[in-house]
């Protein structure tokens, strides 16, 4: 018989997760409160990536009041959790950082080095490595200035890693916000003005037919006009190209009644390798908790698919 699932996969606020799949071994991290004993960012562990285990929390605080989005390479033997923190639940003061560990469950000890000190504000990291053995890492910063029919907001950049920490400092815009359906809050006041603010954030790449498919969530991550859309490049650094129809989330966006905001996703596969599977979270109708979900990607006429978010009883991995 068919095993099945049903979103969400776990119970607790899972936001942004993040899946690293280790010698056959799923580990989920995800921005949620800290542990009691002071730690930052829940860690999940599974075999099938329906039921997960939690082990705690993963990262040695850093003097930070707030840890946001993390995801976790593996390299050389160690484990890269690239992640943001601050001193604001929102604002300009979010910095991107990297901890190490010598397992995927931690505890990751921060390396003490911000990796973008030139831009005030940086967030959703997203370490990437090609097929050659390259690594660049996808991340956020804010653009203030109209150029073509780019909005004021947050937009997504891609960089080269020359090592696991060090950037090579010459980062190219892969999507900055360009519709309405990325408007994040009106008349907000940043940076000492007020902006109509926009937002594209939470990257995370796919190679599909020699393809790079960089997907983004735009709009606001608490609101129902969230939801995952998708630029193309044919190199990692880009340039990237918009398809058709940007005019609204392509690949997932709120089912009315059901599900709100699904967005900040990553990758992972099946255990025997053979799906794709797209990670995310997603409020429940009461907006009581973002929460982690999954569903099957597939492709279509060199587009990515998926019945995605489901909320009701789905074929399991």
């Amino acid at each position: 018989m068919q095993r099945t699932y049903q979103n969400p996969v776990y119970p607790d606020t899972m936001a942004d997760p993040f899946v690293l799949k280790h010698e056959g071994v799923y580990y989920a991290y995800g921005t949620a409160p800290g542990g009691a004993d002071g730690r930052q960012i829940p860690v999940l562990r599974s075999t099938d990536l329906v039921d997960w285990e939690p082990l705690g929390h993963a990262l040695q605080p850093n003097g930070a009041e707030h840890y946001w989005a993390p995801e976790v390479a593996a390299h050389g033997g160690r484990f890269y959790m690239y992640y943001s923190s601050g001193s604001a639940d929102e604002g300009t003061d979010q910095q991107l950082r990297v901890a190490v560990a010598e397992h995927p469950a931690g505890p990751f000890v921060d390396c003490g080095r911000i990796l973008v000190p030139d831009q005030p504000f940086s967030i959703d990291a997203h370490p990437f490595r090609d097929s050659d053995g390259e690594w660049y890492l996808f991340y956020c910063v804010d653009f203030l200035e109209l150029e073509e029919d780019h909005r004021v907001g947050t937009g997504i950049v891609v960089d080269r890693l020359l090592d696991m920490t060090p950037l090579a400092g010459a980062p190219r815009v892969v999507v900055r916000p360009h519709h309405d359906w990325h408007v994040f809050r009106k008349g907000r006041t940043m940076y000492g003005n007020v902006y109509d603010w926009h937002t594209v954030e939470g990257a995370s790449v796919l190679v599909h037919d020699g393809l790079y498919y960089c997907f983004y969530s735009g709009g606001a991550w608490e609101k129902d006009n969230y939801g995952v859309s998708y630029v193309v490049a044919d190199h990692p650094l880009g340039p990237y190209r918009r398809p058709e129809g940007r005019q609204e989330a392509l690949l997932m966006r709120s089912v009315p009644g059901a599900v709100i905001g699904p967005g900040h996703n990553s990758f992972t596969t099946s255990p025997d390798g053979s799906q794709t599977w797209i990670v995310y979270h997603a409020w429940d109708v009461a907006q009581s908790a973002r929460r982690m979900c999954i569903d099957r990607l597939g492709w279509e006429a060199g587009r990515p698919v998926t019945a995605g978010p489901t909320h009701d009883r789905q074929p399991a991995p």
